[in-house]
């Protein structure tokens, strides 16, 4: 059985592009890319609710949504990887 929970959580090691992560503790109210989509610096990739506050979380990098990891309505924690940029 913890075989199988350990399944669902990305290794660290297989990622191939830049992570954007969760800059604090919140709620995915919407993800705003699908994989396969181009996205240049400073393009909103997901908006997370935050102590009643919207926040609009950015890609530092441009290139194509290679993964995305979470889902809307999800709670993410302080650096819990959102999206993975190639």
């Amino acid at each position: 059985e913890a075989a199988e929970a350990a399944n669902d959580i990305q290794p660290v090691d297989e990622v191939v592009g830049h992570q954007v992560t969760s800059p604090m503790y919140g709620t995915i109210l919407e993800v705003l890319v699908k994989e396969g989509d181009s996205v240049k610096k400073g393009d909103n990739v997901v908006i997370l609710e935050a102590m009643k506050m919207e926040n609009e979380i950015a890609t530092e990098v441009a290139g194509k949504v290679h993964r995305i990891f979470v889902t809307e309505g999800e709670i993410v924690k302080d650096g819990a990887p959102l999206v993975e940029i190639v």
